[in-house]
């Protein structure tokens, strides 16, 4: 336990990378400073754990470098506490100098056309989260006994869940993909994936190893109409010296030249065009589409215009890939225009282009909008915590700002918390659950569930 007599006491409110990146830049700035991690969930490191992709073990290495981070004796993990009721802002202010905001942006954007609200028309947010197992999102069970799915969006997110269609329950069990998840999908009778975007190949978000991987996929074969490939001149000065769009302008047409190979499932790729009614009674039955064409605006950004040219595809899942976004936290300062909390260089402020709020700050996708890598959160938080550390700290009395007034609060309100060592005990049993399955690991999925393997973790040490 660190024990230094008048340490710099910050709440970091939320355990994902941003968070994580906050509490490593904080204690690479000052010797003497004392970081609370604090998550709604038992479990750290947010998007890492649910939206990172099952099959891109990989990526989820980043989690060694935060155990880094936790395992120091000046930071701790509170888990199990919801910020606004278990802990609210007032309370943060009387127990801390410094409070920083990295909660991402939870909520998907909407489409705003007829029929999205019917069954079987649901945001890529809600489909990841549920495959990865989220608590939130146990019960989501997706309709997989159509033919045809389509996949509104042209990113690494809309990739992903395109990937994950696609591939065999065999590919996939071979991931930590969550049970539930891995059950439904083994009776799937998915065949046709539709991946569409509203602009044209060169605007594509995706990456090219994301994209790659659709033609590397071993159960489907992978199909794009070469006309729409025909990038206009607008678009190709655009993307002059943009080295990513041109590779994936070489792999998209790489995929016109691959033969099928006649595949139990097939992904398609569609560009220009735009959903604009989602057909059905009771369910979704199908997805009427506009043709649009490209125009460059007054800025010399690429715009997509209708043309008044429809298409009908017979679908009866939609999901939406259309972004993230951010949703006001209790008492906190909130951009609705932007869905995020508006702040200057991390500073929260009253309003867009207000006033500073003492002591308060913000980091990650809350602060800059839903942007970017996992990386990228590194610079965001390294600004954040350089504001924190050129202003005056808050001043709190020692008693206040001592580490146990907090855990005694907690305790007051019957809160359970999760602190490091009982996650790591979690994340042992889940990993050991993996190993007998030839998987990374078995992810528990219900918080009651979690909790009690919290008590018994803690009774056996």
């Amino acid at each position: 336990m660190y024990t230094h007599p008048n340490p710099l006491r910050v709440a970091v409110i939320g355990a994902g990378p941003a968070g994580f990146y906050t509490a490593e830049a904080l204690l690479k700035a000052r010797e003497h400073v004392s970081v609370d991690l604090i998550d709604r969930l038992p479990t750290p490191f947010g998007l890492v754990r649910y939206g990172v992709a099952p099959d891109h073990q990989k990526l989820k290495s980043v989690t060694k470098m935060y155990d880094r981070t936790c395992n120091d004796p000046r930071v701790r993990f509170l888990g199990n506490v919801m910020f606004g009721s278990d802990l609210t802002r007032d309370d943060l202010l009387g127990h801390y100098h410094a409070v920083v905001y990295s909660v991402g942006a939870p909520a998907d954007r909407v489409l705003g056309i007829p029929g999205e609200d019917l069954p079987g028309s649901m945001s890529a947010t809600e489909f990841v989260a549920w495959y990865n197992g989220h608590p939130d999102y146990q019960q989501v069970e997706p309709p997989l006994d159509v033919d045809r799915v389509a996949v509104i969006g042209m990113g690494n997110v809309a990739v992903d869940v395109t990937r994950i269609l696609a591939k065999s329950v065999a590919e996939l069990g071979a991931t930590d993909i969550a049970d539930h998840a891995l059950e439904h999908l083994a009776s799937s009778k998915v065949r046709d994936v539709i991946m569409v975007g509203r602009r044209g190949p060169a605007q594509g978000k995706f990456t090219t190893k994301e994209l790659r991987e659709l033609g590397d996929l071993e159960n489907a074969d992978i199909e794009v109409d070469p006309r729409e490939l025909e990038v206009d001149e607008a678009s190709l000065a655009s993307i002059e010296g943009a080295a990513v769009t041109k590779r994936n302008l070489e792999v998209l047409r790489g995929f016109v030249e691959t033969p099928e190979y006649g595949k139990p499932r097939k992904v398609h790729l569609r560009f220009c065009l735009s959903p604009v009614e989602i057909l059905g009674s009771e369910r979704v039955e199908a997805l009427k589409l506009e043709r649009n064409r490209l125009e460059v605006r007054e800025d010399g950004s690429i715009a997509a215009v209708p043309t008044g040219e429809f298409e009908t595809w017979p679908v009866g899942l939609v999901l939406r890939s259309v972004g993230y976004r951010g949703t006001a936290l209790p008492g906190v300062p909130f951009d609705e225009r932007r869905s995020v909390i508006p702040n200057d260089a991390g500073r929260v402020l009253q309003r867009p282009g207000g006033e500073a709020v003492p002591s308060e700050y913000v980091a990650g996708w809350i602060k800059r909008g839903p942007s970017g890598v996992i990386g990228t959160n590194k610079a965001d938080a390294m600004e954040t915590v350089q504001s924190l550390l050129a202003d005056t700290p808050r001043e709190i009395d020692s008693q206040s700002a001592a580490p146990e007034a907090v855990t005694r609060l907690l305790e007051s309100r019957g809160v359970e918390v999760v602190d490091y060592e009982r996650w790591c005990a979690l994340d042992r049993a889940e990993v050991a659950a993996g190993v007998a399955q030839g998987r990374p690991r078995v992810k528990l999925t219900d918080v009651n569930e979690m909790l009690m393997h919290c008590r018994q973790s803690l009774s056996t040490t």
